[in-house]
């Protein structure tokens, strides 16, 4: 027996001497080395955590081998001479189609996810879309248009002719002589207002002595005797009180022709500066120079008013229309000051309806 056969050490030592035997391999339990010596007949010095294969060391964390010679594991270098390692063996083998369809079926099922939510995103934004182009503007927050204290009037609709009767200020009629149902044509009141029932009567005609009293009494009966001698025919009225607390009275004369209507608003009723008779709950009036000229009718005379300060609880405001056989009156009054807007949109409308 030779004397320098292999020796193992049981912490991981060095063999030394001759080669192995022929199933040779060179085993040192911890780390072992085969120091220079090549393994016989193709064997394999391996150590269990790391060693040197065939004389060349393998890097630390490196591959190990497997009794087939395959390298396996670890993410180091591949042993040298050895074949590249392929997807399948990577993977685990037969195993690698399963990893490969667990994969695909995370993408899918990721996709489907994406899918799905992009979807709902879609209905929702549609949805959202279609309630908005439902509402009006006013109903939807930042769009709303800030209220400039205009009063919601009903659609005007201007009434029926007779058979046979032309427009006012139509070619067949140039004087503007108004031959519908005068009481059809007085401004209706707008929305939310409290309509005053007394002042229209009971069939929409309103009396002589209703309409004086919108002047002091010591002038009622010079206004009458000039109205009388006009020949005024009938009287049309309505009046309501909108939720602000503003009156509204509006009046319209009819008279045989035009001449005479001029007549009256410009001689007997009104001046320049101020009406001739100032109405109930005003002691003085001056011109409203600020009333917009844009929207008055070529075919309506306007003649506005406004009282002067100080005017107590109730400022009043005043507006006389000449538009053919026909003299309008509007008195509007509002505690601490009368609104400039809703006044100015009585008259337009109410002008509107007589053109």
């Amino acid at each position: 027996m030779a004397s320098a056969s292999p020796a193992a050490d049981g912490g991981g030592g060095v063999v030394s001497g001759p080669p192995a035997a022929d199933d040779g391999a060179s085993v040192g339990d911890g780390e072992g080395v085969a120091s220079g010596q090549p393994a016989a007949d193709g064997g394999a010095s391996v150590g269990d955590g790391g060693g040197v294969v065939s004389g060349l060391p393998v890097a630390d964390g490196g591959p190990a081998v497997t009794d087939g010679g395959d390298v396996v594991g670890g993410g180091g270098d591949a042993v040298p001479g050895s074949p590249a390692l392929d997807d399948e063996s990577r993977t685990g083998g037969a195993g690698g189609d399963g990893g490969a369809e667990a994969v695909r079926g995370a993408r899918l099922r990721a996709a489907l996810r994406w899918a799905a939510a992009v979807t709902v995103f879609a209905l929702v934004g549609a949805s959202t879309a279609y309630g908005i182009t439902r509402l009006d503007r006013t109903d939807v927050p930042g769009l709303e248009t800030r209220s400039d204290g205009r009063w919601a009037y009903p659609t005007l609709t201007k009434p029926p002719l007779p058979s046979g009767s032309p427009a006012p200020f139509t070619r067949s009629n140039p004087s503007g002589a108004h031959y519908a149902d005068l009481r059809a044509l007085v401004l209706p009141a707008p929305e939310g207002a409290t309509q005053d029932k007394a002042l229209a009567g009971s069939d929409g005609w309103s009396a002589t002595k209703d309409f004086l009293k919108e002047f002091e009494e010591t002038r009622r009966d010079d206004i009458q005797d000039k109205l009388t001698d006009a020949g005024l025919r009938h009287i049309a009225a309505r009046g309501w009180t909108t939720p602000d607390g503003v009156t509204t009275r509006v009046y319209l004369l009819r008279f045989g022709s035009v001449a005479v209507t001029e007549q009256v608003l410009g001689d007997d009723l009104t001046s320049y500066d101020a009406p001739v008779y100032p109405v109930r709950g005003a002691d003085a009036f001056e011109r409203d120079e600020d009333f917009p000229l844009a929207p008055q009718s070529k075919n309506v005379a306007l003649t506005p008013y406004a009282e002067t300060k100080p005017y107590g609880s109730e400022q009043v405001r005043l507006a006389f229309l000449s538009a053919g056989d026909v003299l309008a009156m509007i008195v509007q009054a509002g505690k601490g000051g009368m609104p400039v807007i809703p006044f100015q949109q009585t008259v337009v409308l109410q002008s509107e309806l007589l053109e």
